[in-house]
């Protein structure tokens, strides 16, 4: 209901005995999940003020319950392009030091993951955890413990962003190209060209997913 707008930034709960009965369940499950949504950075609590709906600049918008929250809730156009925004900064950066920096168990396992990609495709489960494993392989092979700490950000990003856009339909195309252009790319430890082709794997992601959202 937060993310969705449906409470607004400023909205005041109800006291905590009244808000437990509207919604039906007990006191310390509500004080729980007020603790919980506090973390995200979604509520505050002031004293004599109670508790109420932070300000969007302090939620924790990459945090991965966030993301999934989001995309439950039916994102904006502006968030998703927000996260292909970021993904474009962040991925193809990474994919040059990756180049620069893997080694050849990482190329293993990047190369296992994409023909677990291909023999499963993108509308299975075990077709978007082997995504998640090359993306994170990918991400590891940067050896850059910042870009590291933001995986876990990036691969729900691009996990639900792939369940969203084929919610309606199925994938308008075969993701599988760009992402072994972009394997070849890296074991040929060639940085500009890793860079090149991450981009341009974004940039078809984005493609689909904006082709998505035109169908609602």
């Amino acid at each position: 209901m937060i993310l969705s707008g449906e409470l607004p930034e400023g909205h005041v709960f109800p006291s905590e005995i009244e808000h437990a009965e509207q919604i039906g369940i007990s006191r310390p499950a509500l004080r729980e999940a007020f603790r919980t949504l506090a973390a995200k950075g979604l509520v505050e609590s002031r004293p004599r003020a109670g508790t109420r709906v932070a300000p969007r600049r302090q939620w924790s918008l990459l945090d991965p319950d966030l993301l999934a929250w989001q995309f439950e809730a039916e994102p904006s156009l502006k968030f998703v392009l927000d996260l292909f925004e970021l993904r474009m900064v962040v991925e193809p950066t990474a994919a040059a030091f990756a180049a620069e920096r893997r080694s050849e168990v990482q190329l293993a396992a990047m190369r296992e993951a994409l023909d677990a990609m291909a023999r499963h495709g993108l509308a299975t489960e075990q077709g978007r955890i082997a995504d998640q494993h090359f993306h994170m392989t990918m991400l590891e092979a940067t050896r850059n413990d910042a870009m590291i700490a933001l995986a876990s950000s990036i691969l729900a990003a691009i996990a639900w962003t792939t369940i969203y856009k084929q919610r309606n339909r199925a994938l308008p195309r075969d993701p599988i190209p760009e992402h072994r252009a972009l394997l070849e790319a890296i074991a040929a430890a060639d940085p500009e060209a890793s860079r090149a082709a991450m981009t341009e794997l974004v940039r078809l992601a984005l493609a689909d997913t904006e082709l998505s959202l035109r169908d609602e």
